[in-house]
């Protein structure tokens, strides 16, 4: 989402970092840039003002003028005043007892998707969630967040056809809810297109009856100054103690999570970064502020591949990297475990200096029909053939081919590419510095396990240095081909 407000920054910084002394015009220069980019991110014009006019106070100080490297200096303040500006702390959610969550908004936010999504992410926390439909008004809500109810395995109260109190459900709800072995409470309630005082009157209704622990607004970041004019209006109306922003994953240019925050002085809870069950994420301002500047979010990173990776499976591939005997079941197990990671873009986005090296890729590179094409045309091979490549002579490739939907080129690019890997993997020397990787991920305190192959065969699959920590695509060792049809192919 704040591709193109970190492409800015970015920019901007480079050009700090490369001089020698910094002067009050320099800040002065630097600092107009950053009022731009964030204007044109739809940052609210009077939180644009009162950030600027903070790091600028703290940016001309003594220390920073006389600093041995002061664009670094300067960087600093800023990373510190956009933590600061997206909530400084993590905020924790309210879960005391009775644990009830009430969640409004408009229609199209997401309110019933986030209703699951929060009951999953607390169920995995160790909670008994319990979710209750409050839309009266659209009957497939209703039924949409039953389904997702039985998809993630929580029980769920819904209303009778035809009725029309709110309060009066409500009330039949918390009396099932003291039937349920539950320990948290999710209220998801009606929306509409636009805020009216009907919708108000009955939430403000609803709010008093449940005197709730959290009432959380779920907002679509990708509706700009407009969310930021909603989450004032529902604070004001209602009294939220929190926020939960969604599409994050989106093209949206992402003024609306640097808005919020400061215009209600409420904490962002969660975000919402993809359309499945589990893209739910606790809030980090500081992590934020890190992906925005450029800095990359590997804790976050590897708090989602470590939920999602089979760790037995994923060091058992590392095995057959390192003996060198890594076939074609091994690369569709390593494809299902990055499938299920979601978006490639996503996940590889939270590296440092990922931004940097996306340019490098092929157009398409990161697309997820690429993927899959690989895995069709694995799919197409017998066993044998996919234990032992060599045999895939001329006839069997035409066979490969029909069987994927794919052609002969596409089939003769991905042996190329394969057997390229399974070159570099019989490198000792290749190997022994992609598992020394491998290991230091695998054993850190942050990543609680280990990826596995996942961690090398994406981030080290040649040992090359590149920019920022990260590798030369040059030295990928075919993962750059493997990722998408090289400029020399085309």
């Amino acid at each position: 989402m704040f591709s193109n407000l970190a492409d800015s920054l970015d920019k901007t910084f480079r050009n700090l970092r490369g001089v020698g002394k910094i002067s009050e015009k320099n800040i002065a220069d630097s600092l107009r840039d950053v009022r731009l980019a964030l204007l044109e991110a739809d940052v609210e014009l009077g939180v644009v003002k009162s950030f600027i006019s903070s790091v600028q106070e703290k940016a001309n100080g003594a220390d920073v003028l006389k600093s041995v490297k002061p664009g670094e200096q300067i960087i600093k303040i800023f990373q510190d005043e956009l933590t600061e500006l997206l909530g400084g702390d993590q905020s924790p959610i309210n879960l005391n007892p009775p644990g009830h969550i009430l969640l409004c908004g408009l229609n199209g936010a997401g309110k019933t998707t986030t209703a699951a999504k929060l009951a999953l992410r607390l169920k995995k926390e160790g909670r008994r969630p319990l979710l209750v439909a409050l839309d009266l008004y659209r009957p497939a809500a209703i039924d949409q967040l039953a389904k997702l109810a039985e998809q993630v395995q929580v029980p769920i109260f819904t209303p009778d056809p035809g009725e029309t109190d709110l309060v009066k459900t409500a009330k039949r709800a918390l009396k099932w809810t003291k039937e349920q072995d539950g320990t948290v409470v999710i209220f998801d309630t009606a929306g509409r297109q636009e805020l009216d005082t009907k919708l108000l009157d009955e939430l403000k209704a609803l709010h008093k009856f449940l005197k709730p622990g959290e009432t959380l607004l779920v907002a679509d970041s990708a509706t700009g100054q407009q969310a930021v004019s909603v989450a004032q209006t529902f604070d004001r109306e209602i009294g939220i103690s929190g926020l939960i922003l969604t599409k994050l994953d989106g093209d949206a240019r992402g003024g609306a999570a640097l808005s919020m925050r400061a215009v209600t002085g409420k904490p962002i809870k969660y975000i919402g970064e993809g359309e499945k069950m589990e893209n739910l994420a606790e809030f980090h301002p500081d992590r934020m502020a890190d992906r925005i500047l450029g800095m990359g979010d590997v804790v976050s990173m590897v708090e989602q591949v470590a939920d999602k990776i089979d760790e037995k499976k994923a060091m058992s591939a590392a095995k057959r990297m390192q003996s060198g005997k890594f076939d074609f079941n091994d690369f569709l197990e390593q494809m299902k475990m990055m499938q299920s990671l979601g978006p490639l873009d996503g996940i590889l986005g939270m590296l440092p200096g990922f931004r940097q090296i996306k340019k490098q890729l092929p157009s398409g590179a990161l697309d997820e029909g690429r993927m899959k094409q690989m895995e069709a045309i694995v799919l197409s091979m017998t066993k044998r053939e996919r234990t032992r490549p060599i045999l895939i002579k001329a006839t069997h490739r035409k066979r490969i081919a029909k069987g994927s939907g794919t052609t002969i080129l596409q089939v003769n690019q991905l042996l190329k590419q394969f057997g390229q890997m399974q070159k570099m993997m019989k490198s000792k020397g290749k190997m022994k510095d992609m598992m020394k990787q491998l290991s230091s991920m695998g054993d850190s305190e942050e990543s609680g396990g280990g990826m596995g192959g996942l961690g090398g065969l994406m981030g080290k699959m040649g040992g090359g240095g590149g920019r920022n920590g990260m590798p030369d695509l040059k030295g990928m060792g075919g993962l750059e081909d493997l990722l998408g049809n090289t400029k020399k192919k085309r």
